[in-house]
């Protein structure tokens, strides 16, 4: 049986026009997706359909995003694919972040006073990191998939070519970064309609990037990072200020890498390795949460404790992670059980301890969010849960003439100067500086999650939210709750830095906002809810999925059990 979450009118339809043309395929597969955008979710029906697995679907629905989320993902941008193949137990992490040019250096956004100049590491081509996201897709593809790449890119290939009607979302997102987009002929040629944001109904067509994603399935990775995609991209890129070469195209890895392991209150956590700081944040957290009983005290105690949790959290991220390939994280030290004892015995229930004590005088800032995240699972038990992102909302706001491809604007995740903050309030030091070929810290956490009953696949974007709504998450995992629950927690956050409990409309009652403010926290109520989570569930005694798309975007998930 097929069933639909959180289902528009407009994906019921797709869903179902899909499903008619792979019928007498499709039932003897069970499978759970839970996606940003309905047109990636049924992207992974068809690939199941067509006898394909998990990490088959995961190709498709990584490949549509790039073509219909261009505001979270795409071509010219990174993430990271967290794998477990059931056959043999193995977990991995697939590391397609985006890496620093070999002309890059240090000092690349700073003013002749030593000053950070604003906007040059978020917009424009010298904004952007070398992209992961085509070699991620092959190597997904080649090592771990059963259907060749050709024919898990063929439905972005198709939505590319043929167009597809845009949303609300990508309309907001795109008005946020006019001046952007209208800076770059070759994207205010593909979003803008006349030069200004279309109006709803309008359907949005990427020939070139349909060619671009054809070559990929052709020729494999050297089909974007050599031949005829390489020299459009190097060309636009330097014609416009950029630093990228061919050898940067040429060196670039994906690279796999060990999940970060920890466990809570017996639930088992799979999270990410660097340079993502969320599988060590999320164990951190965890670790220092699991002497308090957090359903048997109030709930003003509770978020007290959780963002104090937080706070030390993210001071360890400014303090010590970067890219591994370039500097010694004490990750073994920052994980263990007794690390989080020592910061827990700082924390008091009655009163907050401000941020300029753990670390001197701060700056302030505020930050944004995006990125695009999902989760997929079949009925083998394969499951990827993956997080994908050209950092800003339409990454540097540059597209490459005749490649359709948006770069990211992921230059901006390194530290600019030590003490300064980046576009999402993120301070940092010299473990995240900048240096040619190195990857740039991230919080994108995509997370698995397994007790004896149930095992979960979730994560979002967010930007630096992104580790504080997953850890909100498998708190209500931990209460006994499911995926319609997880994506719909209320959410607040802090990051050290702003020292102040940020929180969407509704994410904290008045009766929290009092007992928090008699605490000593500073309360910071953000613009609208945030974040976008995709989650999946297999409850083992029963046999059977359940799935969630996040309320405050425009995914879908669905969920077939038999």
């Amino acid at each position: 049986m097929l069933k639909l979450a959180k289902t528009p009118v407009v994906a019921v339809l797709a869903v179902f026009l899909t499903l008619s043309a792979i019928t007498g395929h499709t039932t003897e597969n069970k499978v759970a997706v839970a996606s940003a955008h309905p047109l990636a979710s049924h992207a992974a029906l068809e690939m199941i359909g067509r006898g394909g697995n998990a990490f088959d679907a995961a190709v498709a629905i990584g490949a549509v995003l790039a073509v219909v989320e261009p505001a979270g993902s795409g071509l010219g941008g990174g993430g990271f694919w967290l794998l477990h193949r059931a056959s043999d137990g193995f977990e991995t992490m697939l590391d397609g972040r985006e890496t620093a040019p070999l002309a890059a250096h240090q000092d690349m956004y700073l003013d002749a006073e030593g000053r950070v100049i604003p906007g040059l590491s978020i917009d424009g081509p010298l904004s952007a990191g070398i992209p992961g996201v085509p070699a991620a897709l092959v190597h997904l593809a080649e090592h771990y998939g059963k259907l060749p790449l050709s024919a898990s890119l063929q439905p972005a290939i198709r939505y590319a070519r043929d167009g597809f009607i845009i949303g609300e979302r990508y309309r907001r997102l795109l008005s946020f970064r006019l001046p952007q987009i209208q800076s770059s002929p070759a994207a205010a040629a593909i979003f803008l309609d006349n030069g200004r944001v279309p109006d709803p109904g309008w359907t949005l067509r990427q020939p070139d990037l349909a060619k671009t994603l054809q070559r990929l399935a052709d020729f494999g990775a050297a089909g974007f990072y050599a031949g005829e995609t390489a020299e459009k991209l190097l060309k636009s890129v330097k014609a416009a200020g950029g630093i990228w070469s061919q050898q940067d195209l040429d060196n670039y890895r994906v690279v796999e890498r060990e999940p970060v392991k920890g466990t809570y209150r017996g639930i088992r956590i799979t999270g990410a390795a660097l340079p993502s700081a969320g599988g060590i944040g999320l164990v951190q957290a965890l670790n220092i949460l699991t002497e308090y009983d957090l359903t048997a005290i109030d709930a003003v105690t509770r978020k007290h404790l959780v963002t104090e949790a937080l706070r030390r959290v993210y001071h360890d991220r400014a303090l010590y992670l970067g890219d591994p390939d370039f500097i010694d994280v004490p990750v073994s030290r920052l994980i263990n059980p007794d690390y989080a004892a020592g910061l827990r015995s700082t924390i008091r229930k009655d009163r907050s301890l401000p941020s300029v004590m753990l670390s001197g005088d701060i700056p302030e800032q505020a930050g944004g969010d995006n990125t695009t995240h999902f989760s997929v699972m079949d009925g083998e038990g394969n499951r990827v849960a993956a997080t994908l992102s050209v950092n800003y909302p339409f990454g540097s706001g540059f597209v490459a003439e005749g490649t359709g491809v948006i770069l990211n604007d992921e230059m901006d995740d390194f530290d600019s100067r030590p003490g300064a903050v980046n576009v999402y309030g993120l301070i940092g030091g010299l473990p995240n500086a900048i240096a040619p070929g190195k990857r740039m810290l991230s919080s994108m956490s995509p997370t698995f999650l397994e007790d004896d009953e149930r095992i979960a696949v979730l994560g979002t974007p967010g930007g630096s939210r992104i580790i504080s709504m997953v850890l909100l998450g498998i708190l209500d995992f931990a209460d006994g709750n499911g995926p319609d629950s997880w994506v719909s927690v209320p959410r607040y956050h802090h990051q050290y830095i702003p020292d102040a409990v940020q929180y969407e409309p509704g994410g904290l009652s008045s009766e929290e906002l009092q007992g928090l403010e008699k605490l000593g926290h500073r309360l910071r109520e953000t613009s609208y809810r945030y974040g976008d989570m995709q989650a999946l569930q297999w409850h083992k005694r029963e046999g059977r999925f359940s799935a969630a798309s996040d309320p405050r975007g425009e995914g879908l998930a669905v969920i077939r059990n038999d």
